[in-house]
């Protein structure tokens, strides 16, 4: 059940990148990511949002809602306020008490990041259970959904660039390297064995870890690539998963609309935040 009227704002904070996008109803009509900037103003983000909307023609107020997941902390203040001010509207984080729709299995469900959660609701919408979403972000990591639609749990392992970086500052002699899939296995110098380690590497350890996760859920799992590196390394893994870069904002979209459903329909622009559910 869709809200005819809906013009979602979706923003998703990752530690390294945030990905913004806007929905049209079901529609996702643009979308942009950024890096994500710890030292930014809620005027700085006021101000970036305006000028990515006016270069695709979208106007600020006519958005109706706006849905935000952050692993970054200390920059849910400043969003709140950049939402308020620029938009007139009060933001509804992806955090515990919203109604997601999906049975939580974490042994305290509030340690789930809520990127992840939105991954594993869209991830069920859209290919159904049981489902593993492979997030490539500044981590790593894997999410299991069941076939009746619960959140498992899943895996995180460190991110490509962590790996690369960790190498660069623990390693004297070696320098840091762009992240690319090799011409060879064999590197035949510092650079190219590198960037043969890292690529092989997530390859390896993607395909590895998916082994054992579809070990457990049986036979028909399907596997979903999403985030930053997805389409750089998921071509490489035996499974083929798609790569699926909008699945944490259609997440949120879909949370934000089962938190609309069966509330009185009230002047758009002035959303209270989500009540607690069960």
């Amino acid at each position: 059940m869709g809200n005819h009227n809906l013009r979602l704002l979706a923003i998703d904070v990752g530690n390294t990148h945030t990905v913004l996008g806007v929905f049209y109803q079901a529609r996702l009509r643009a979308q942009w990511r950024l890096t994500t900037n710890r030292a930014q103003t809620a005027d700085e983000y006021g101000i970036l949002i305006r000028n990515l909307f006016a270069l695709e023609g979208i106007r600020s107020d006519e958005i109706t809602g706006i849905m935000i997941a952050s692993v970054v902390p200390p920059l849910n203040l400043l969003l709140e306020e950049t939402a308020e001010k620029y938009f007139h509207l009060r933001a509804l984080f992806l955090e515990p008490g919203v109604r997601t729709g999906m049975a939580i299995q974490y042994d305290n469900p509030q340690e789930v990041g809520a990127d992840r959660i939105a991954n594993a609701v869209a991830a069920f919408a859209k290919y159904g259970g049981p489902c593993v979403i492979v997030d490539f972000g500044t981590a790593i990591t894997f999410d299991a959904v069941s076939e009746k639609g619960e959140y498992l749990g899943g895996v995180i392992a460190p991110g490509i660039g962590i790996a690369s970086e960790a190498l660069f500052q623990r390693a004297a002699r070696l320098p840091r390297v762009d992240i690319r899939e090799p011409q060879r296995v064999i590197g035949t110098n510092t650079v190219g064995s590198m960037q043969s380690g890292l690529f092989y590497g997530a390859v390896g350890m993607m395909d590895g870890i998916l082994d054992r996760i579809c070990a457990e859920l049986g036979g028909r799992t399907k596997v979903i690539a999403t985030g930053g590196q997805a389409a750089l390394v998921a071509p490489a893994s035996k499974y083929k998963p798609p790569v699926d870069s909008s699945l944490t904002l259609e997440g949120l979209r879909i949370i934000y609309e089962r938190n609309l459903e069966g509330k009185a329909e009230r002047r758009p622009g002035r959303r209270p935040k989500a009540e607690a559910s069960s």
